[in-house]
């Protein structure tokens, strides 16, 4: 594990990231803000705005709205619905 304050970080960032993606453990410590794990994105994370996220769940409520919804009560319609996924 690697504990850096912020002013050793943006002078080296590029040195950082490069060991947090090489599987290192990077600790940020800014006095002000507290410590900051640094972790590299994995191939599942999903970034997104805030206004995207919004956008994404009207579209949700629109769907329902129009009957284009996979209506689950049980664990086992669970199981089959996310298997068929």
């Amino acid at each position: 594990m690697v504990i850096v304050n912020s002013r050793e970080f943006r002078a080296n960032q590029g040195k950082y990231l490069g060991l947090v993606a090489g599987g290192e453990s990077v600790i940020l410590r800014s006095r002000s803000l507290g410590s900051f794990k640094i972790l590299p994105l994995a191939e599942d994370d999903v970034l997104m705005s805030k206004e995207e996220f919004f956008r994404r769940v009207d579209e949700g409520r629109r769907q329902i709205r129009n009957g284009k919804y996979t209506a689950v009560k049980t664990k086992e319609e669970l199981d089959d619905f996310l298997a068929s996924l």
